[in-house]
């Protein structure tokens, strides 16, 4: 049996899923405007290693077990929105450059990867709209009979797939031209950003304390 249709399925749906707006963008955007594209992408290949985890656990049960157990998933969803809210003030904090020089001859603030990595990789591991994501993919997309080598494979490109694309917007975001601009009107996007990430914070919470 060919698993070359199922594949393309799984393809596509993953890559609507992570082009759309949400807390991995807002980290990039942030990290390749603030701190520089080695920072965005050693947050990128965090947030692609954050996948396996989604896709080891679906493989596991344990996924299963996070849908099944109200009080588990509802710890798992808190320990996400207070790490997004966390994220969402520190946004909010932005402010506009101190004069005219940053923007002329902006200069990156000093950030460490592994800490970028780490940013990357707890956004994404513990984004509790992936985890919903991923219990679908593995329960409606892809069939019971299909191996766990197939799976596995699948894991595998979504993750490499999910870091090369958060690393092509690491690049575009550091452009000179978009860089200059995104200073000049920057805070105002991280503000917003800010606020998107502690709207997710509160909807995370509502849904897991509230509808469950």
């Amino acid at each position: 049996m060919s698993y070359w249709p199922e594949f393309l399925l799984v393809a596509s749906v993953h890559f609507v899923a992570v082009a759309s707006p949400g807390p991995d963008f807002a980290i990039i955007l942030r990290y390749a405007v603030r701190h520089g594209v080695k920072e965005a992408l050693a947050a990128s290949v965090g947030i692609g290693l954050g996948i396996l985890v989604h896709v080891a656990y679906s493989l596991l049960g344990i996924g299963l077990l996070l849908k099944t157990t109200p009080w588990l998933f509802q710890l798992f969803s808190a320990l996400a929105a207070f790490y997004l809210a966390y994220i969402g003030v520190q946004a909010l904090r932005s402010s506009p450059p101190q004069n005219q020089q940053d923007v002329v001859q902006p200069t990156f603030e000093e950030l460490s990867l592994w800490r970028s990595f780490r940013s990357g990789l707890l956004t994404n591991g513990l984004n509790p709209k992936a985890t919903l994501f991923f219990l679908a993919l593995f329960a409606v997309i892809i069939s019971p009979e299909t191996p766990n080598s197939y799976k596995i494979l699948y894991g595998i490109y979504m993750a490499v797939a999910t870091a090369a694309w958060f690393s092509l917007l690491s690049f575009l975001l550091t452009r000179q031209k978009v860089r200059l601009f995104l200073l000049q009107r920057g805070y105002w996007f991280d503000r917003i950003m800010g606020l998107v990430l502690l709207a997710l914070a509160m909807h995370l919470l509502f849904s897991a304390f509230i509808e469950i």
